[in-house]
C-alpha cells in the first residue's frame, strides 16, 4: 500500500510559491558526475523520489555522495566499482539508462538492466542504443531478461543522425561523446532546457559544445574532465503545474523566479488557447484571481487543438495539466498527445468526477468545457497524470482521495506543504505498518 491524498476542494488558493530544480535537468546532470573522478557539487537538486534513486543508483556503484545543507550535493566518483548497474533501482525510474552514457564513455563498459519508470506505454531506447553504436560501442541484448550489456574498447567521434529527437538519448551521446577527444556531431538532437543545462555543465567540465539550444551539437571532448559546481535551473513542469493550478481555483498565485525565455510557449498555450488570466512580472508569473477561462477557436469557428511536440513546442508532460484546465474552460478543445500511448487514459478519473471529455483513442480527447466537478475516489497512475488529478481535486466540490501518490513524490518536491501555505486543504494518509489478521 501507499500514500494517499486528502483532499478538501473548491477553496481558491494564492499567495507565492518557488519551484524546486528542474527534474529533468537534475537526473542527467547527477548522470554526469560518473565523467569524472573530480568532486561534482550540483545546487538547487530537487528532493523527490525519482532523484534520490539516480543518486541511491551512483551510491551502489561506489560514488561517494556527500549532502550538504539545502538543495546542494557533492558526488565523487573516484572508486567506482562495478559496472553493472543495480536491476532494483534500475527499474524504479526510467531515467537509469542515463548512466550508460557516462559509463561507457568512462569506463568502456555497462550492463543495464530494464529501465522502470512510469506505464504511460511503449518507450523505446532504440536511439540510445543506435548512437553508442554510431560511436563503436557494441550491444548484447538478452532476449529473455532484456538486460543489456554495451561496450567498446574505444570510442570515436562521428556524425550521428538520431532517428528521433529524444531527450534522453540526446543527453546519452552527449555524455559518451564528452570523454572522446575528436568531433561528434548530434543532429536531430533535443534541446529543451534541461538538455541545455546538462550541455553547459559538460562545458564546465571541460567539454566543447556548439550549437547549444539548437537540434545540431557539435561536440569536442576531452581525455579527462575536471569536476565543478553547478547550478540547476527551475522545474518548467511543475510552473506549468501551478500555473494551471492558478488558473482552476482562482486565487492570485505568484511562482518566483521562472526563466521567462523557457515559457514562452507555455504561456502561448495557457494564455492565448485556454484563456488564463497570467503575466510576467520581472522573474515572476503572476496568476491573476479573476479568471475568465475561453477557448480560443480556430480561423472560421473550428475546434482548436493543443498538442504536445519536441521543444519548443508544447512540452508532453504538461498536457495533463492543460487538459484540466480545458475542462473549467468554456468551449471545446481537442488535446493530441503524440508521444505515449497510455498517457490520457486518466481521463476516464476525470469524468467520474464529472468532465466532459471524449477519449477518441489512445492519443486524443475532445474536452468540452466548462464542467463542474466533485470530489472521487482516485488514484494516480504517473507523475503528471497525478498532479493533474490534484489540480482536478483542489477544483472539484467536496472531498477526493488521491492514491498512489508516491508516483507524485517521484516529480514534486514537498507538494503538500506548498499546497498548504496557498491555503490548500491536504492531508497525506499513509497506509498502517500492519495489519491483524
Amino acid at each position: 500500500m501507499t500514500d494517499s491524498f486528502v483532499i478538501q476542494g473548491g477553496r481558491p488558493l494564492q499567495g507565492e510559491v518557488r519551484v524546486a530544480g528542474n527534474k529533468n535537468a537534475a537526473l542527467p546532470m547527477v548522470a554526469a558526475a560518473l565523467l569524472t573522478e573530480e568532486p561534482v557539487t550540483l545546487h538547487n537538486l530537487p528532493h523527490i523520489g525519482d532523484v534520490n534513486i539516480m543518486v541511491d543508483l551512483l551510491r551502489n556503484l561506489g560514488v561517494r555522495v556527500v549532502s550538504s545543507k539545502g538543495s546542494s550535493l557533492t558526488l565523487q566518483a573516484a572508486n567506482v566499482e562495478t559496472r553493472r548497474l543495480s536491476p532494483e533501482l534500475c527499474r524504479q525510474i526510467r531515467a537509469s539508462i542515463l548512466l550508460a552514457g557516462p559509463m561507457l564513455g568512462r569506463f568502456g563498459r555497462v550492463e543495464l538492466p530494464p529501465p522502470g519508470g512510469d506505464m504511460i506505454g511503449r518507450r523505446r531506447i532504440d536511439t540510445h542504443l543506435l548512437a553508442f553504436e554510431s560511436m563503436g560501442a557494441t550491444i548484447e541484448v538478452d532476449a529473455a531478461t532484456l538486460q543489456i550489456v554495451i561496450q567498446a574498447r574505444r570510442l570515436h567521434g562521428t556524425d550521428i543522425m538520431l532517428d528521433e529527437a529524444s531527450v534522453t538519448g540526446t543527453e546519452n551521446a552527449l555524455m559518451a561523446a564528452a570523454l572522446i577527444p575528436e568531433t561528434t556531431v548530434i543532429r536531430n538532437a533535443a534541446s529543451e532546457p534541461h538538455v541545455q543545462n546538462l550541455c553547459h555543465m559538460l562545458v564546465g567540465m571541460g567539454a566543447s559544445i556548439d550549437g547549444i539550444a539548437s537540434n545540431t551539437l557539435t561536440v569536442r571532448g576531452a581525455e579527462r574532465l575536471h569536476g565543478g559546481e553547478f547550478t540547476i535551473g527551475p522545474d518548467l513542469l511543475e510552473i506549468g503545474s501551478f500555473l494551471g493550478l492558478g488558473a482552476v481555483t482562482r486565487g492570485e498565485l505568484r511562482i518566483k523566479d521562472v526563466c521567462p525565455f523557457d515559457l514562452r510557449m507555455v504561456l502561448h498555450v495557457f494564455k492565448e488557447r485556454l484563456g488564463v488570466n497570467c503575466w510576467l512580472d520581472g522573474n515572476d508569473l503572476v496568476v491573476g484571481d479573476e479568471q475568465h477561462l475561453h477557448i480560443a477557436m480556430d480561423v472560421g469557428g473550428a475546434v482548436p487543438k493543443v498538442d504536445d511536440g519536441p521543444w519548443p513546442h508544447f512540452p508532453a508532460d504538461l498536457l495533463s495539466i492543460a487538459l484540466v484546465v480545458a475542462t473549467q474552460a468554456e468551449g471545446t478543445v481537442l488535446i493530441h498527445e503524440k508521444m505515449f500511448e497510455s498517457r490520457l487514459y486518466f481521463v476516464d478519473k476525470l469524468i467520474t468526477m464529472g468532465a466532459r471529455i471524449i477519449l477518441c483513442d489512445p492519443h486524443r480527447a475532445v474536452v468540452v468545457g466548462p464542467s463542474h466537478l466533485y470530489g472521487q475516489q482516485l488514484s494516480s497512475p504517473d507523475i503528471r497524470a497525478g498532479m493533474a488529478m490534484v489540480i482536478a481535486a483542489l477544483a472539484a466540490e467536496g472531498a477526493s482521495v488521491i492514491a498512489n501518490v508516491n508516483q507524485i513524490d517521484r516529480g514534486y518536491e514537498r507538494l503538500e506543504e506548498k499546497l498548504r501555505m496557498l491555503g490548500a486543504s491536504i492531508s497525506r494518509r499513509r497506509p498502517p505498518d500492519s495489519f491483524l489478521a
